[in-house]
């Protein structure tokens, strides 16, 4: 990018600079730290001029926005056409208390649901199960059965709003249940718009909502793959998630290469069961997290597009540019949000905010102030999508594409960023790809030691969080906080019983025969598993069936 010429008079000029300027400057007034490092840990220099990025090439690596390599966004026009989703995420207790959140949601000018599923929802228990006791209804919403479904979304017309759900093991049933509820608003289906999240290996990395086995797992995400490239073409079969794999620890680096390597094992899982790439990649969508450090998280966005395209068309030999398209969703950094002083998060989910908009997110969730004590409240939700509109509306940051691009130190971070993600990505290949670096315990090593460095910085004093280990205050016990109603698991019992008091059980025992067979052979499974829905059979029957076919995952990793 730069004359080698300049670049030499650059370098002589910065020697001089150090001797004549820096050096006195230090000897009078010492810099602030010994080390100045990123919120990864990672070494951040002084200064960075052009010599930090003399390799680049700006057609090979930055190119224009909407064309590969993507770098600088996906969309040609970016924010100046049309700005992100503004996709709130809530669920809670029970269905009809959830829908009059998003209702709230919506007439605030939330433009995208997000459905946070409770514990028990997300294992494929139903809420009268034993093992459901006391979590019903406590981190998100209950849904056993389609009739949760209808509730849950009653009023809300699904072809005029775009839906997320936080679900992995049981993506399949809910996907079902989604379509149910649109026939029954006489939707069809290729009107739906959104995404399930349906990322297992993560949950093995990181999260622990686990079901199936990997074989079975990955089979029934294939199957999804197929069956919506055909019927839902405008539904997001998978959202490949760093959120989980950063909130466990991870550095920015680790959170791209280990996505990414997900995203390559989903990709060869379709490609073995025969599916073209250019007939289902175009749907794939990810899921970051958004940190503190503006600069690193800004260069860790660029660096996933890049890294992706390449993948894409290097590796998998993708013809269609939207195949190489990475689209991504964000979420605020959960981990980073303090108990005490919960004001101050609404500071750092601005910050996170930015680092999103600026990094060219697709769809951003803020989370709110009180969410490292509690459920948000309304008001909590209310400022935290108010911080989106004000920096859509207000910062400015978004009249322009890709406004840090030739920044010294974002392109020479961005580079970094790929660079070590791409080492990870090596190595993860070289222990026979994503599933089995997970079986063998590598990368739940990684995440570990570094979680255990960040702390040990926390704890020594060396990183500060303001409000936790400098500059606390007195302050009194909380109040206000959103509480779910301990009866909501005695009401959902009670449902279940009325409904399969009412339902054609014959209807339930077939389809839910059908899918079984389905499961024992070779056969899409998402025909079979939409047929029970239909007739109302419940989710736990349905995840039963193929808990007993498939198995269930058993965590074996030597660590």
């Amino acid at each position: 990018m730069f004359d080698n010429e300049m670049l030499k008079q650059i370098k002589q000029e910065k020697k001089q600079w150090q001797e004549n300027k820096v050096d006195k400057a230090l000897a009078r007034f010492p810099e602030r730290l010994e080390n100045f490092t990123t919120g990864s840990g990672e070494e951040i220099n002084r200064l960075y001029t052009p010599e930090d990025i003399e390799d680049m090439n700006y057609h090979e690596d930055l190119g224009f926005p909407g064309q590969y390599p993507y770098t600088r966004g996906v969309q040609p026009t970016m924010y100046r056409g049309r700005l992100w989703t503004m996709r709130m995420y809530a669920g809670f207790a029970t269905a009809e208390e959830s829908n009059k959140r998003y209702k709230y949601l919506v007439e605030q000018g939330s433009t995208g649901l997000s459905v946070a599923m409770d514990l028990p929802t997300q294992i494929g228990y139903d809420s009268d199960h034993p093992l459901a006791e006391g979590e019903v209804g406590k981190v998100g919403v209950a849904i056993d059965s389609l009739e949760d479904m209808e509730v849950l979304f009653d009023g809300i017309p699904l072809d005029k709003v775009s839906t997320s759900m936080t679900i992995n093991a049981p993506a399949s049933v809910l996907l079902a249940m989604y379509i149910a509820v649109a026939e029954k608003q006489g939707v069809s289906s290729d009107k739906l718009r959104g995404t399930i999240q349906n990322d297992i290996l993560k949950e093995y990395i990181a999260r622990g909502t686990y079901i199936f086995p990997t074989e079975p797992s990955m089979r029934l995400i294939t199957d999804i793959f197929e069956y919506c490239s055909k019927e839902v073409p405008k539904w997001n079969t998978i959202s490949i998630s760093g959120y989980h794999i950063r909130e466990a620890g991870s550095t920015a680096a680790q959170e791209v290469g280990f996505t990414l390597a997900d995203g390559i094992a989903y990709v060869e899982a379709a490609v073995k069961a025969g599916l073209d790439v250019d007939t289902f990649a175009p749907r794939l969508s990810f899921f970051f997290n958004a940190h503190n450090d503006l600069i690193e998280e800004i260069a860790k966005f660029r660096a996933a597009r890049r890294l992706w395209a390449r993948i894409m068309k290097e590796r998998f030999g993708a013809k269609n540019p939207k195949s190489m398209a990475l689209k991504f969703h964000t979420q605020t950094g959960g981990s980073t949000l303090t108990a005490q002083q919960p004001d101050n998060n609404i500071i750092r989910v601005t910050i996170q905010t930015l680092a999103a908009v600026l990094g060219g997110t697709q769809s951003l969730h803020t989370n709110s102030r009180d969410e490292a004590l509690a459920l948000p409240t309304e008001d909590s939700v209310r400022i935290a999508l108010r911080t989106q509109q004000i920096v859509a509306h207000e910062s400015g940051v978004t009249n322009t594409i890709d406004p840090f691009a030739g920044s010294y130190v974002v392109e020479a971070k961005t580079n970094e960023i790929e660079n070590k993600a791409m080492e990870y990505i090596g190595k993860i290949d070289d222990l026979g790809g994503a599933p089995r670096a997970i079986d063998l315990g590598y990368i739940q090593k990684e995440i570990m030691d570094s979680a255990y460095d960040y702390q040990k910085e926390i704890e020594s004093g060396n990183r500060i969080v303001v409000g936790m280990n400098k500059f606390q205050i007195e302050e009194e016990s909380p109040k206000g906080l959103l509480k779910v109603d301990p009866s909501v698991g005695e009401r959902q019992k009670e449902k279940l019983k009325k409904l399969k008091d009412s339902r054609d059980n014959d209807k339930v025992k077939d389809t839910l025969e059908a899918l079984r067979m389905a499961c024992k052979g070779d056969e899409n499974v998402m025909p079979f598993i939409l047929d029970a829905v239909r007739v109302y059979a419940t989710l736990g029957e349905i995840c039963g069936v193929m808990r007993e076919e498939f198995g269930e995952y058993q965590q074996s990793v030597n660590l």
